[in-house]
């Protein structure tokens, strides 16, 4: 199966992003699953903006919505991301869901 490349619409900006699922160490053994997100708002050859996104624990189907994601690019945006700017990555540390 192919990547899902989703479009959304924030102002009079259009952003392309996809998600991918990822499980990573946790305390004590324990596996962690992380929603990795990715969004391009000028282009391929744009600045990427990626976040991980700690999924509920007690939902193994939950991804973000467009709101969601929304919300992080708004986020992103007033901490000075440059979607912009021509290569490179700006990772968004400690990105929480946005409504938890």
């Amino acid at each position: 199966m192919g990547v899902r490349l989703r479009t959304l619409h924030v102002g009079a900006r259009d952003f392309v992003w996809r998600t991918a699922v990822r499980y990573v160490p946790g305390s004590e053994g324990a596996c962690l699953r992380v929603v990795r997100v990715r969004v391009w708002g000028g282009g391929k050859q744009s600045r990427v903006l990626q976040a991980d996104l700690a999924a509920p624990v007690t939902d193994e189907s939950w991804h973000p919505t467009p709101k969601d994601v929304k919300a992080v690019v708004e986020r992103a945006l007033a901490h000075g991301w440059r979607p912009d700017v021509r290569g490179g990555m700006y990772v968004m540390r400690n990105a929480q869901f946005p409504a938890m």
